[in-house]
C-alpha cells in the first residue's frame, strides 16, 4: 500500500509539472527586405544587401542570434515588446555576427497567446541621417576608381545581362592573363571620415574567380600610410556567384588620428596556378553617420 501511494504522489507531482510548463510562443521570421528610405538625406544607391541574420530581443532581453529564416520560440505571453535587429557577418565572417548599425530594427508592442505562432514581416531601412560614398558604375565618363600606373590589368565597365548582378546595369570588370597580372586601384575622393570609435563600413558587391585585397589608405600632409584589410578569397570559376560583404573600417579610420581623409584601394594579382581570371565588382558604399 506504501508503495502505491509514492506512485500515486508522483504521478499527481509530474501531472502538475506538465500543466504548469508553459508552451512556447513561435516567431516565424523570413529574411529581410531593405526598403528605400523617402526621407534619407544622401542617395543610398542600389539597394543590394546580405543581412543574413537577426538579433532578437524580447522585453529588451537578449533571445538569441539566429540565421533567416528561421522560427524560433520564445517563453513570453502577454503583452511584450518585441525588437528584431538587422545583423550582418562582420567581415565576412560566419562566426562574427553583428548588428548592422545603419539599418532601423523593428519594434513591436505585440499581445502574444501560448502555442500561437506570430509572422513579423521583416522589412527594413537605412536611418534617415546615413551618409554614403558610391561608386556603382552607372557613370562611365565619372569612374571614381583611379588604378595605378604599376597596373598591367584595367577595370572596364560591362553590363553583360549573363553577368550583371542587376539587369541593365553596369559593373566593374578586370581581366587577369599572365601578361595583365596586376591591378591597385584608388578611391579618387578625399573621404573624410568620422573617428573616436564611429561606425564606418564598406560594402562591397563582387563576383571573382581571382583574390581581391581591400585596404584603406590614411592620408595626412606629411604620410601615406597603407593599411590592407579583408582579404576577398577566390571563387570556383565555374561556378563563382554575386556575393556581398560588409567591411568594418571603424578600427582603422580612428586609430589613424594623424589622417586629415581617406581612400579605399583595391589590390589583386593573378592568383599562383591561373592562366587567366576576373574580378566583377559593383556598388561599392562606404557608409557612416
Amino acid at each position: 500500500m506504501k508503495y502505491i501511494s509514492i506512485l500515486f504522489f508522483g504521478a499527481l507531482l509530474l501531472s502538475s509539472c506538465v500543466r504548469n510548463n508553459p508552451k512556447p510562443v513561435w516567431l516565424s521570421l523570413d529574411k529581410w527586405v531593405l526598403e528605400a528610405n523617402p526621407t534619407q538625406v544622401d542617395d543610398a544607391g542600389q539597394l543590394t544587401q546580405n543581412l543574413s541574420d537577426v538579433w532578437v530581443y524580447v522585453d529588451n532581453k537578449i533571445i538569441g542570434v539566429f540565421e533567416l529564416p528561421c522560427k524560433i520560440p520564445v517563453l513570453a505571453s502577454g503583452n511584450v515588446k518585441i525588437q528584431l535587429y538587422p545583423a550582418v557577418r562582420n567581415n565576412g565572417i560566419a562566426a562574427t555576427k553583428k548588428i548592422y548599425p545603419f539599418v532601423e530594427p523593428i519594434e513591436l508592442q505585440m499581445d502574444l497567446t501560448e502555442g500561437e505562432t506570430y509572422t513579423i514581416p521583416m522589412k527594413t531601412r537605412y536611418y534617415n541621417n546615413v551618409k554614403f560614398w558610391i561608386e556603382d558604375f552607372e557613370s562611365p565618363s565619372q569612374v571614381q576608381l583611379e588604378t595605378d600606373p604599376i597596373s598591367t590589368a584595367t577595370l572596364t565597365l560591362n553590363d553583360d545581362p549573363a553577368i550583371a548582378l542587376n539587369a541593365g546595369n553596369s559593373y566593374g570588370w578586370v581581366h587577369f592573363t599572365s601578361s595583365d597580372s596586376l591591378w591597385l586601384a584608388y578611391t579618387t575622393e578625399n573621404q573624410v571620415l568620422p573617428q573616436s570609435g564611429a561606425e564606418v563600413y564598406l560594402e562591397i558587391d563582387y563576383r571573382n574567380s581571382n583574390s581581391l585585397l581591400t585596404g584603406v589608405l590614411a592620408i595626412s600632409s606629411s604620410d601615406i600610410k597603407q593599411n590592407p584589410h579583408i582579404l576577398l578569397n577566390a571563387q570556383d570559376a565555374s561556378s563563382n556567384v554575386w556575393k556581398k560583404i560588409y567591411i568594418d573600417l571603424k578600427e582603422i579610420v580612428s586609430n589613424s588620428s594623424s589622417a586629415e581623409y581617406f581612400k579605399q584601394y583595391f589590390r589583386a594579382a593573378i592568383d599562383d596556378g591561373s592562366s587567366q581570371s576576373d574580378i566583377y565588382i559593383d556598388n561599392i558604399k562606404v557608409v557612416h553617420f
